[in-house]
């Protein structure tokens, strides 16, 4: 009795189990902490262990200027093609730079530890894991290659913890992919639908310094700042009744996360200036959510005497939204994860943002899905002790697989 394409799949999976988490150790051995943003070396080294799978692997190096005018040193995105006749590309996109580790690591977080199943290492699951996911499950296709029709391609890129515009959207921009669906970076207990956006803002708060003991001569910045706050705080408040209809979405919210100011104890501050984060659930149009901060802020400061107020976008991530064909593709991974995993998975909708939303954005139906717990928690994703399950690194390569063999299969 001849194997079936799953049958070759699977076999040839289990076969390179140990080949696999190898390759994943020594991306996580070279660090790719962004910041600063200096990742053309992990970039090479990626490059040189795929093309020692067999892999031909292309370097699309971004100008140096336009990784500066990003607040990156250096950016090299990979993509790697397999066409295996007529049909439809898929693109299968993870990022290999990562937070910095910070403190509290009980191993050394370039170490690729292996304790009790899981493997220990910063950008392990966000997302250098699935650099391994999807290449080994590209190699598993290799194998049942007469079944398929189509093209998949890898997208390796470096710049999602600074918002993703020198990765994917300066691949779609160059023309250097042009994908007709996308899976990005995920989850294995879950297919990820839709993400919500994300609206950073820096605020500069102008005033006229002065000497402590005569307050009233100056103009006070930062009582001005605690008025502006304030207001902030008090919408914020509001956020909570408007929920996104999408599960694991949740409701809007805004955190000012950075703030700094002044001259010294004894003068009246005359400059203020903080930055704020404000999530966006799918409903909400982004253009709309700015314009009603900026516009919050300018009244609360235009009965300020001396008082000047300036606001600059510093990023705006669109949401991921389900759009025409997203649902197929969804319905597609969920039953083959389900059938792998062991338990039901559904689809649903995270917190966070990244790289998917600029695939939906260009028009191309994305969902995100591959190695990883069943939530960020659970990975420690961004905190000290990052960590992925080798089960679910095995599991999800099998998925990512068996899908695509699906999608790109000669006859349905």
């Amino acid at each position: 009795m001849t194997d079936t394409p799953a049958t070759t799949i699977h076999q040839f999976l289990q076969s390179k189990a140990e080949a696999q988490q190898a390759f994943l150790a020594e991306l996580v051995r070279i660090p790719s902490d962004n910041p600063p943003g200096d990742c053309a070396a992990h970039a090479s080294v990626t490059a040189s262990l795929l093309t020692a799978l067999g892999l031909t692997v292309e370097r699309h190096a971004v100008p140096v200027a336009d990784c500066q005018a990003h607040g990156m040193q250096s950016v090299t995105n990979l993509i790697v093609r397999r066409r295996f006749g007529d049909g439809p590309v898929v693109a299968l996109n993870a990022h290999g730079d990562v937070v910095p580790p910070g403190d509290g690591w009980t191993s050394d977080p370039y170490g690729a530890e292996i304790r009790d199943g899981m493997m220990y290492g910063r950008g392990v699951a966000v997302s250098k894991s699935d650099f391994a996911t999807y290449a080994f499950a590209l190699l598993a296709l290799e194998q049942v290659a007469p079944t398929l029709k189509g093209t998949v391609e890898l997208h390796l890129t470096y710049d999602e913890e600074a918002g993703g515009l020198l990765g994917p959207a300066w691949l779609l921009s160059k023309d250097l992919a042009r994908p007709d669906m996308a899976i990005a970076a995920g989850f294995s207990y879950s297919v990820v639908t839709a993400h919500n956006g994300c609206l950073h803002l820096s605020v500069e708060i102008t005033g006229k310094s002065a000497h402590a003991a005569d307050p009233a001569s100056g103009h006070d910045s930062l009582a001005a700042a605690n008025r502006v706050l304030s207001a902030l705080y008090a919408v914020r408040e509001t956020y909570a009744a408007k929920q996104s209809a999408i599960d694991g979405i949740g409701s809007p919210s805004l955190v000012v996360g950075l703030i700094e100011g002044g001259i010294n104890t004894n003068v009246v501050p005359d400059k203020v200036t903080f930055r704020m984060d404000r999530r966006l659930i799918p409903e909400e149009d982004a253009a709309a959510a700015e314009a009603d901060l900026r516009n919050l802020i300018a009244e609360t400061v235009a009965p300020l005497d001396g008082i000047s107020c300036t606001v600059d976008r510093i990023l705006l991530a669109e949401p991921l939204r389900p759009i025409d064909g997203t649902e197929q593709l969804a319905d597609v991974f969920c039953r083959h994860a389900s059938a792998v995993m062991g338990t039901p998975v559904t689809t649903t909708g995270v917190p966070l943002y990244a790289d998917a939303r600029l695939y939906s954005t260009a028009g191309v139906p994305t969902i995100m899905y591959g190695t990883g717990p069943r939530d960020i928690l659970d990975a420690n994703a961004h905190r000290a002790d990052e960590r992925i399950r080798l089960s679910d690194l095995a599991k999800a390569t099998e998925v990512v697989a068996l899908a695509i063999a699906e999608i790109l299969a000669v006859s349905p």
